[in-house]
């Protein structure tokens, strides 16, 4: 067991997050707030039973079922006034908890019940982004999603173009997987691969390998949101032989960053422990795996918090968190040369200075 280490020196430690939903992070309190000026009812307005509700109505082990309470963060994003309030603070506590880069996405389909375009809806979380982030040591990016349970992809995808110079970096499909594969939007994503921006899909979360393997080979995908189940393609022997499979082997070998989300994963039924998420396998196979957030208000959780979790899980130190960190890093959709100052100047040293702590307390605690 690596030496224990402080959730506080966690959250000192950078962290890179590409898979957060803006939908799925908002603070108890503001939901209640927004609520109240939307007209909508909420099941409690106090901000602690409200977060033990979220996270109850998450945590029911089925991915569906999971996806029904976002009914009340939506409803108090349908301004622009909200969604940039919402995206402000999402940037506020990223940066509070050590996140110095941040992929965060959300469907803009999902806030033009009053009105708005989907077009006014982006440009008010890219506002949002920019005042939070603001003097902060953070750079946030916005992956505009598009539902796949409807059939407004196409347009999703041009609006995610028509902002790509304004802080959208890659366009994504999410919502249930069942009935609902990703190559029923396939003209949406040859219109961004055209534009030659970025896609990443949720694949491989509540349903198997022929959603990786659609997004992968049909639709393009550059990274897979979760992707957990690539496991199924993955043997384990009782002596500890493991045998991939060829998707697998495929997905290893092109380096295909996987996009884990342990607690939510654990909430959504994936596996009933973090010490039983295939994370701690694939990570070992040496698979290119990064560690999220997916909605922190949901989950009740932060990735300061997921770093603790697989430290207790897994026994995973500075090392381990160093290199999922700059693997995130490297797979993200911001500009390579920007990629490389953020690895070089935040991220390394920001591990070096905590590996150099931890190395003097364990000489001083020796003596």
């Amino acid at each position: 067991m690596t030496e224990r280490i402080s959730e506080g020196a966690i959250r000192r430690a950078p962290k890179v997050v590409l898979h957060d939903h803006l939908d799925g992070g908002l603070r108890p309190t503001t939901v209640i707030e927004l609520a109240a000026e939307a007209g909508h009812t909420l099941p409690t307005t106090d901000p602690g039973e409200l977060q033990a509700w979220f996270t109850e109505g998450a945590n029911r082990r089925d991915l569906d079922l999971y996806l029904q309470t976002f009914e009340h963060t939506v409803a108090c994003m349908q301004t622009t006034e909200s969604i940039e309030r919402v995206a402000f603070e999402c940037a506020e506590d990223l940066a509070a908890d050590g996140v110095v880069y941040a992929e965060v996405r959300m469907a803009p389909e999902l806030c033009i019940e009053q009105g708005l375009t989907p077009d006014q809806a982006v440009e008010a979380m890219l506002a949002g982004f920019e005042r939070g982030s603001a003097g902060k040591p953070i750079e946030m990016g916005l992956i505009v999603t598009a539902m796949r349970h409807a059939a407004r992809s196409q347009e999703i995808a041009e609006v995610a173009l028509r902002h790509l110079d304004e802080g959208v970096v890659g366009f994504d499909i999410a919502g249930s997987e069942s009935g609902n594969p990703p190559s029923r939007h396939l003209d949406a994503f040859r219109t961004v691969a055209q534009a030659n921006s970025h896609i990443t899909i949720h694949a491989g979360e509540a349903f198997g390998l022929p959603s990786i393997w659609e997004a992968l080979q049909i639709c393009g995908a550059e990274r897979l949101g979760h992707g957990v189940r690539i496991i199924d393609d993955i043997t384990v022997d009782p002596d500890g032989q493991v045998a991939l499979g060829r998707l697998a082997s495929f997905v290893r070998d092109r380096r295909v960053p996987l996009e884990m989300c342990p607690t939510s994963n654990v909430n959504t039924g994936v596996c009933d422990t973090i010490a039983e998420h295939p994370i701690g396998l694939l990570r070992r196979l040496r698979f290119r795996v990064t560690v999220n957030t997916d909605n922190r208000l949901m989950s009740d959780i932060s990735m300061g918090r997921e770093f603790a979790n697989l430290h207790e899980a897994f026994g995973w130190g500075w090392d381990d968190f160093e290199w999922l960190t700059i693997n995130a890093m490297k797979s993200s959709f911001w500009p390579f040369d920007k990629r490389l100052r953020i690895i070089d100047e935040q991220i390394k040293p920001g591990y070096a200075a905590l590996k150099a702590s931890a190395l003097g307390s364990s000489l001083a605690s020796a003596r």
